[in-house]
């Protein structure tokens, strides 16, 4: 466990749950759309939330290896930004 005292444990878990509960209020734009690149922009926005709310856990319960496991996922994020990029240009925009 981490050598916090519990407000600060308490408050960083607070924070994580409020960067998922935004992630989850950002999925409706990447339901709804309209266009592709709204979509896009909104699965990364849910990956970057996704990727915070993993490094405030770790630092909440004091544990270095989810810090690692953020680290992958946001490297994935990027990958699959860039790629979807490339693909929607070389297509024209229309996936």
């Amino acid at each position: 466990m981490s050598d916090l005292d519990p407000v600060a444990t308490a408050a960083l878990l607070t924070a994580a749950a409020l960067f998922v509960g935004y992630a989850l209020m950002v999925l409706y734009r990447v339901y709804r759309g309209p266009t592709l690149f709204d979509r896009i922009l909104g699965v990364n926005v849910i990956g970057t939330n996704t990727v915070l709310a993993i490094a405030l856990v770790a630092a909440a319960f004091g544990e270095p290896t989810f810090l690692d496991i953020a680290l992958v996922y946001a490297l994935l994020n990027f990958l699959l930004s860039v790629a979807i990029s490339k693909v929607s240009v070389e297509w024209g925009g229309v996936l």
